[in-house]
Formats: structure tokens, sequence, C-alpha cells
């Protein structure tokens, strides 16, 4: 096994563990955050209806250059899309990933924005 296998096992099991624990509801939806090497989604996910209630995606964002800027505000786009659904906190899924970097500059810019986790 490769070091990219291994990375990907791990990242797999991280995501299992954190999706048995965090549970998404009409009043507290679930904060999923994918990350790609391009692009960063975030979505806002009722897990008891079993329906996308927002998203946003890394494109939306206008006129910032680095990924870490890019991430907080799309935290912030994303906390103005549930304040405007009258959503103020949500549950934070990682998605796997590890708190740090994007991932955390999103958390921190959904924070900023008005979201409680």
């Amino acid at each position: 096994m490769n070091s990219q296998q291994a990375k990907n096992i791990s990242k797999q099991r991280r995501q299992k563990r954190v999706r048995i624990k965090i549970h998404g509801t009409a009043k507290r939806p679930r904060l999923s955050v994918f990350r790609s090497n391009t692009g960063l989604y975030l979505q806002l996910i009722d897990d008891e209806a079993g329906k996308t209630v927002a998203a946003a995606h890394s494109r939306e964002v206008k006129n910032v250059k680095k990924k870490t800027e890019i991430a907080e505000a799309l935290g912030k786009l994303i906390a103005e899309k549930a304040i405007a659904l009258k959503i103020l906190e949500v549950v934070f899924d990682r998605g796997g990933n590890l708190y740090t970097g994007r991932v955390k500059a999103v958390a921190e810019g959904a924070r900023a924005g008005g979201l409680k986790f």
C-alpha cells in the first residue's frame, strides 16, 4: 500500500466516525464541508428529511485570491444564507478532513457570520 492509499483509508475512517456521531435536523442542520483540490463545497443538510436546505460553492466568492481567504468568505456566505432561512444553529461536519487550514477557515467564517456550532 502506498502513502496515498493509506491517506485515503484514514480519511474514510475519520469520515465514518464523524457521520455516526453527527446528525442534522430541521432546526439544527448539518453543515457539511467537501474539500477538493480546486474548490470547496458547503451544504446545510436536514438528515431527517434527507434534503439539502442551502448550498454554497467557492466559485460564488469573487475577488479573493488565497484558498483560506476564499474558505472564510464562503463560511460567511453560507451563514448569510442560513440566517435568511432563519437557521441560527448548525452541527459542523468536517467530512473526514482534519480541522486545519481551509476547513478551520470555513468554521471561523461561519461563526463570524452569526452561526452557532
